[in-house]
């Protein structure tokens, strides 16, 4: 090609890069504070800035602030992979141009170039073989540890290394058209569904839409009372301040955090908090074969004598037509198999590694009494034409267990050819894995094996490992828009399948695991709500990913599971907790507003009681958990009701609590009665957390230290404030004891759980 050819194709075509569309950090940032939970967030703030609350504004301020970090953090996952991505393409080639060749940078290549690749080179673009022949080490792209050959006639994708040999190419496709370009492309545009955002949300309209009710009621009534605007403003701000689980958010990040922390012990590294309030809920888990369910190297799993030879006897042949310096991986779980060793006395005269336009490897020996001969190993079909005997039988039941079968054959002196059996080589399942696929359908959770390879291969793969269904290949079944109800392992699949089946299962309604190591696995680890990089995964693959293992096999997988239930129970108890807050305080503001005409709350006494409820709540994350045994699902609608059933006896008694302090009690006035109101709401909030923090009665499961010391350290301080009149009117000792009697009996009277769910 001449050079101005080229560089017109450079301006029509692109270079051959992956384009940076970074978007500005401003602008990103700026985005978090435009939705509608930030919304009332916002008009709480600015609310209390009208009412000059400064230290009230800042907090909420505060929490919307970290909400956005923590989700400019996830999003950067993405910017990190892209950008792996495109630093592998930064690599100069050698290329014809104008009838000599030359080395220009990877990025200028066009299609239709002509290029050169030789050991160690990466390949600058997905090329076609023209002369020559190579080893390529895709385990990049694919995680395969086998290297693949490149002949004329076939294909080489950019990002792969060539490991042995050299040839020439064209070139096909660049930048964004290459392989590695539209995995590129697939990682930027792949992201999971935000299921903890659409919780909150849900939750949120519920309660401003009751207490826009009471808001505007509580509002219109004062104000015919001839109440002040300054009382009017107060119940508003309250009332918004109620209906908002302002902490939630920062709730669940802390518990995820807290957890990230355990599981990063033992080797469990997070990368997206998310992953670990998602992959309670996981139902499905897709997994990649190789790596994970399997050793990924290959191993001896069979031998069969022919010709009269015996199985050992085939071995050693097999070894003695290997070689250890090669790094063959063929060659190197040969020679490991125990009895693969020579007789004692024979000499190698000569060696010819693998060579992929023979397909076989071939050495020369002499044994102990000083007689030559040659063995020979490859492929069943280069073997027999030196042989000419067919052994297609014995061929059909060796490839039968997913093997890759190899023929030896030897030639003595003065003889011809003569098979003398095959060897069957395949990347055997890691000793735990069925005991673990076991523990995952324990748990609740589907697998379904992902490989490329051939179905009978994924089929016997999945017998061993006692997975239960069928196995298809994609054009057996829409994996875009089915749960793949009864199937096992989906086999032959290419890389662009793996992230449309994630994204069908996901249309399904399907909370989706995936694991993987390649740059193929990136899109599909960044789409799925549970990314998972294996251990020896590709640095894209694990900033794609949300978790990453350092140690093979499923077994962390499973301790990933269980602690994200863990701390989905410590989330569902925040949740149902603030559940039954929202709908407790404003009732029973209301109800003093209607009964008393007062506004028997104050927006600095609602801050008291969220500062106390904080500290406790937060505590509730380091919470002792029990796992469920079944995936746990936010349910907005169940969380509400759980949260009905707990408020309606504790507004009950709230209620009385202040029909008593306005009677019996203390003839309370407004100021006594707000000290009154204050009380009942913080010792309510703290029983309310034992009430709802496990499936059964509190005392049946007991609370962790923190959250012991910390429901003490609450209900002191808020006794010590209203005996010794801090921030509010003080009361007597009997009442505090009254209140406290009540809200108690109150709870011993609540349901043993408010989790029907469970």
């Amino acid at each position: 090609m001449r050079s101005d050819d080229a560089a017109r194709l450079l301006i029509a075509s692109g270079p051959n890069e992956v384009p940076d569309q970074q978007e500005r950090w401003a602008k990103r940032l700026a985005s978090k504070f435009w939705a509608p939970v930030p919304w009332m967030l916002e008009a709480t703030a600015l609310l209390e800035l009208v009412l000059g609350r400064w230290a009230d504004a800042s907090l909420v301020v505060a929490v919307l602030v970290l909400n956005a970090l923590i989700g400019i953090v996830q999003e950067g996952r993405a910017r990190d992979a892209l950008a792996l991505l495109r630093s592998r393409l930064q690599v100069m080639a050698r290329v014809l141009r104008d009838g000599a060749w030359s080395s220009v940078p990877a990025a200028n290549l066009v299609p239709g170039d002509v290029v050169h690749v030789r050991l160690g080179d990466f390949v600058p673009a997905d090329l076609e073989v023209l002369d020559g022949e190579v080893l390529a080490d895709q385990s990049s792209l694919t995680g395969e540890s086998a290297p693949v050959e490149g002949t004329p006639g076939s294909n080489l994708y950019s990002g792969t290394v060539i490991v042995r040999g050299e040839a020439t190419a064209r070139v096909l496709k660049t930048g964004t058209g290459t392989y590695f370009g539209r995995t590129a492309q697939l990682v930027g545009s792949s992201a999971p569904k935000e299921h903890l955002g659409g919780l909150v949300l849900r939750m949120v309209r519920v309660f401003i839409a009751m207490d826009l009710v009471i808001a505007v009621a509580g509002t219109t009534y004062l104000a015919w009372a001839g109440a002040g605007v300054d009382t009017v403003l107060s119940l508003a701000v309250v009332l918004l301040l109620a209906s908002v689980p302002v902490a939630l958010p920062a709730a669940f990040a802390l518990a995820g955090a807290l957890g990230a922390r355990r599981l990063a012990r033992d080797g469990i590294l997070t990368t997206r908090l998310s992953v670990l309030q998602d992959a309670a809920s996981m139902e499905v888990l897709c997994v990649d074969k190789t790596g994970t369910l399997t050793l990924n190297h290959l191993t001896v799993t069979g031998v069969v004598g022919t010709g009269g030879t015996d199985p050992g006897e085939t071995l050693k042949f097999a070894a003695a037509a290997s070689d250890a310096a090669t790094q063959d991986p063929i060659d190197l779980a040969i020679l490991a198999k125990p009895g693969s060793a020579g007789e004692p006395g024979w000499k190698r005269t000569s060696f010819v590694p693998f060579d992929p336009a023979t397909k076989r490897s071939q050495a020369s020996w002499t044994d102990a009494a000083g007689t030559h001969f040659e063995v020979t190993k490859g492929a069943p079909a280069a073997v027999t034409a030196l042989t000419g005997l067919d052994l297609s039988e014995a061929l059909t039941q060796i490839a039968a267990e997913g093997a890759r079968v190899l023929a030896v054959a030897i030639r003595k002196e003065g003889s011809p050819w003569s098979h003398c059996g095959l060897v069957g080589l395949a990347d055997a399942p890691r000793p735990e894995a069925a005991l673990m696929l076991k523990e995952l359908g324990q748990l609740g959770i589907r697998t379904i094996m992902i490989t490329g390879d051939s179905a009978q291969t994924a089929a016997a793969i999945a017998r061993k490992l006692g997975m239960e269904g069928s196995v298809i290949v994609p054009g057996q079944l829409d994996i875009t828009a089915t749960d793949l109800a009864g199937v096992t392992a989906v086999a032959q699949v290419l890389p662009e399948h793996k992230h449309q089946l994630v994204k069908g299962l996901q249309r399904a309604g399907t909370i989706v695991g995936m694991t993987g190591d390649g740059v193929n696995d990136a899109p599909a680890l960044r789409q799925a709500e549970v990314g998972i990089a294996v251990e020896g995964a590709t640095d894209v693959a694990k900033a794609a990913a949300g978790a990453v293992l350092a140690r093979g096999g499923l077994e962390d997988i499973v301790a990933l599971v269980e602690e994200s239930r863990r701390i989905h129970q410590r989330s569902l108890t925040y949740a149902l907790n603030a559940s039954v807050k929202k709908i407790e305080v404003p009732l029973l503001l209301a109800l003093g507003v209607f009964a008393w005409k007062e506004f028997v709350f104050t927006p600095l006494l609602m801050a008291l009681l969220l500062l106390a409820n904080a500290v406790v709540s937060m505590a509730t994350t380091s919470d002792r958990a029990r796992p469920s045994a079944r995936p746990d699902i936010w349910q907005a609608g169940k969380i509400i009701t759980g949260g009905v059933v707990v408020a309606i006896p504790m507004l009950a008694a709230s209620a009385a609590v202040l029909v008593l302090a306005q009677g019996p009690w203390l003839h309370a006035g407004t100021d006594e009665l707000r000290t009154v109101v204050f009380l009942t709401l913080v010792f309510s909030s703290q029983v309310t957390i034992y009430i709802v923090r496990t499936g059964a009665r509190a005392w049946t499961d007991p609370p962790s230290k923190w959250l012991l010391a910390a429901t003490a350290h609450a209900v002191l301080a808020a006794a010590g404030l209203a005996l010794t009149g801090t921030l509010m009117h003080p009361v007597p000792p009997p009442v505090v004891a009254g209140v406290a009697a009540t809200i108690l009996g109150a709870a011993h009277s609540s349901p043993a759980s408010c989790r029907p769910w469970r």
